[in-house]
């Protein structure tokens, strides 16, 4: 194969690319045999067509798929050769392919300008000091204990602050839309209450009504009711009373098997201190990335960060969807939510030019070991068999997303190894 390289700027780059006849007649014969075997000629049994015919009465399509098997080779080949990655698709032009001739084109690539990440010891990160006291496990402990609660029923007297009054409830909204509900129940002092509701409950007692209006303020959380009046009729049905269990080591037995009240303590003290050590990491990765993406000095390329973009966009919209939401139907203004996603996905692009930069000058690699041992993990996780999974991301190309994700993890790994880190 020859290959002419000429360097139009520091980011534009054309190839010449001629591949040898015997390369190309091979191929056209390799797709026409394939023709041979699906082909329907009258005349002919199928599988036994000729093959010079199924050349001439395949022609096009036959040259088609031999482009697109061979171009996109020789590109890899030759941009491998020189250590170059495009950003985007090649541009191919001017191709000439017939058979017993060389295939001849030019390819114009885009690539990135020089890019050094630097010297990483001047990275300054900050570690947060993890320590949860007494206070957070005794409010994260009251927090269980509430959950445990039962709610028993009140008799021989009417609503107060704290109850739960169990309702039939009519509502009349705006414009007369009415809907009726059976079994309410509302805690007196709840936070989604709506405005002055309680104030009207307070005070009824079992099976008594009442009919009454309240207006909801212009900043209310749901559109429709702003400025409105909204008329209920309830009628109470039961008065209940939450009764919280008492703070024991029966209770540590209730809520997860521990043996006593101090396990259980001693329990979410473990759980409170990974879940702050692992947001003190979180942070100094946040943080690092912010710190490496300012390291690119040029201007990034429109593509990379729009093709940012639409992937931040399609993976909220795959969130919705996996909470069973229609993005279709969420109410939301998708472009500018699209374009709420700029300056993020910016640095977003920005870092990660750098950590694959800092891959390729440190010779970080992924071996096969890591990438069953990543696809192992995936599967467990999934509920799936590796082999399977393993599958799904040799159908879907999504091995080498892997493997590049991968190297970027060992590089962020690097880059916080050699940082200059501080205690807060």
């Amino acid at each position: 194969m020859k290959t002419e390289f000429v360097d139009v700027s520091e980011t534009q780059k054309t190839l010449t690319i001629e591949i040898p006849s015997d390369v190309v007649d091979a191929e056209i014969n390799k797709i026409a045999k394939g023709y041979t075997k699906q082909a329907r000629i009258p005349g002919f049994r199928p599988g036994k067509v000729p093959t010079g015919i199924v050349k001439q009465r395949f022609k096009e399509q036959i040259l088609h798929d031999v482009m697109h098997g061979l171009i996109p080779r020789a590109i890899e080949e030759a941009l491998q050769e020189r250590g170059i990655e495009p950003i985007d698709t090649p541009n191919v032009k001017d191709v000439a392919l017939q058979e017993g001739q060389p295939l001849t084109f030019t390819a114009a690539v885009e690539t990135l300008p020089p890019l050094d990440p630097g010297d990483l010891s001047t990275i300054s990160l900050t570690r947060a000091t993890v320590g949860i006291d007494d206070a957070a496990v005794e409010q994260a402990l009251e927090r269980l204990r509430d959950r445990a609660a039962k709610y028993e029923p009140v008799e021989g007297r009417p609503i107060a602050g704290g109850d739960t009054a169990v309702l039939h409830m009519n509502r009349t909204g705006p414009g007369d839309e009415a809907d009726h509900h059976d079994d309410v129940s509302v805690e007196i002092g709840g936070e989604g209450n709506p405005p002055d509701f309680d104030a009207n409950l307070i005070g009824l007692g079992a099976g008594d009504e009442k009919t009454f209006t309240v207006r909801f303020p212009s900043d209310y959380g749901v559109e429709r009711f702003r400025d409105a009046d909204v008329t209920y009729a309830v009628k109470v049905k039961e008065i209940r009373t939450k009764a919280l269990p008492a703070l024991d080591d029966e209770l540590a037995k209730d809520l997860g098997g521990f043996e006593t009240l101090a396990e259980l303590r001693d329990r979410i003290r473990t759980d409170m201190t990974a879940e702050a050590e692992e947001h003190a990491s979180r942070h100094i990765r946040t943080d690092l990335l912010k710190q490496l993406s300012q390291r690119v000095s040029f201007e990034l390329p429109a593509s990379l960060i729009e093709r940012e973009m639409d992937r931040r966009l399609e993976q909220f919209a795959q969130q919705l969807m996996q909470q069973q939401i229609d993005p279709r139907q969420a109410g939301i203004d998708w472009t500018q939510f699209r374009e709420a996603q700029r300056e993020a996905a910016r640095e977003a692009v920005a870092s990660t030019l750098v950590l694959d930069e800092l891959a390729r000058r440190e010779k970080i690699t992924v071996s096969a070991e890591d990438v069953d041992k990543e696809i192992e993990q995936f599967a467990g996780r999934a509920g799936r068999t590796p082999a399977a999974l393993r599958a799904q991301l040799e159908k879907d190309g999504g091995i080498s997303r892997l493997v590049a994700g991968m190297r970027r993890e060992k590089a962020i790994d690097l880059a916080l190894s050699r940082a200059t880190m501080t205690g807060e």
